[in-house]
């Protein structure tokens, strides 16, 4: 039986990946073949995860710093990766932020800022993708992270701005997949719960959220290293036709209850 999850050949495109989850689900890509271009706003970080990733699995990588908030910056990127590989099959639109404070102290700029990073980078990103890589091969997968709290609400760590912002990724995967399905792209989202990241681990490593974990996770525990990647395969595999339009808690039940 031949290997669905076998990206030979394939290029995409990770955000986010200088470090935690992006370069997580970038080495699960790389493990099964796919070429890696990442993305990031620090050029020594993404230089040294590229030439890591080409080293371990033999990979083509690319490393192209860019500010996902500026168009002009977003859409240089995507020119660079169709002048260096002439194709783009996947994206994960990973790169994100969170501002965390009482709805009542969010200040405009906060909120403004979550939305142009987490909504609007998203956007870009996809729009360009399609409209110069994928719609013009009639395939492509793009995979958003949005996040449990794009789902739900929470009493434990206020952050109104990024459940809007990530309430919008997960409705804006839905109206990308309805738009884009004639072309054999699917646009699906990935909503993980908490996991360590250089934005979290402070937060998560407190006494109150260690118990909350097992209170308000049926796992009664936080995500390890590798447990998105599984998600992340699935969502770019080239057999995983049939599946679009979806937001997919990995979040070990936090959003059962």
């Amino acid at each position: 039986m031949s290997d669905i999850f076998d990206l030979t050949g394939r290029v995409a495109i990770v955000t986010g990946c200088s470090t935690g989850l992006g370069v997580q689900m970038a080495k699960a890509l790389a493990a099964k073949g796919a070429n890696i271009v990442a993305i990031a706003r620090r050029q020594n970080l993404i230089e040294a995860v590229a030439s890591e990733l080409a080293d371990t699995y033999g990979v083509k990588t690319l490393a192209i710093p860019c500010d996902i908030t500026s168009t002009e910056n977003v859409e240089a990127a995507i020119d660079k990766v169709l002048e260096t590989f002439g194709r783009i099959d996947i994206v994960i639109n990973n790169a994100g932020t969170g501002a965390v404070a009482p709805a009542e102290d969010i200040t405009d700029a906060q909120f403004e800022n979550e939305f142009n990073i987490d909504l609007f980078g998203t956007f870009r990103i996809s729009r360009a993708v399609a409209k110069k890589a994928m719609i013009p091969a009639k395939y492509g997968r793009i995979i958003n992270i949005a996040s449990m709290y794009g789902l739900v609400g929470n009493k434990v760590a206020p952050a109104s701005p990024y459940h809007a912002a990530k309430g919008g990724v997960v409705n804006l995967t839905r109206a990308l997949a309805a738009e884009w399905g004639k072309y054999n792209i699917t646009v699906n989202a990935i909503c993980p719960g908490y996991f360590y990241s250089p934005l979290t681990k402070e937060t998560l490593d407190s006494e109150f959220f260690q118990a909350n974990a097992k209170t308000m996770i049926p796992l009664e525990r936080y995500g390890n290293d590798g447990e998105l990647d599984t998600a992340a395969l699935f969502l770019a595999s080239p057999a995983t036709t049939y599946v679009t339009g979806v937001a997919l808690p990995v979040d070990g039940g936090y959003t059962c209850m």
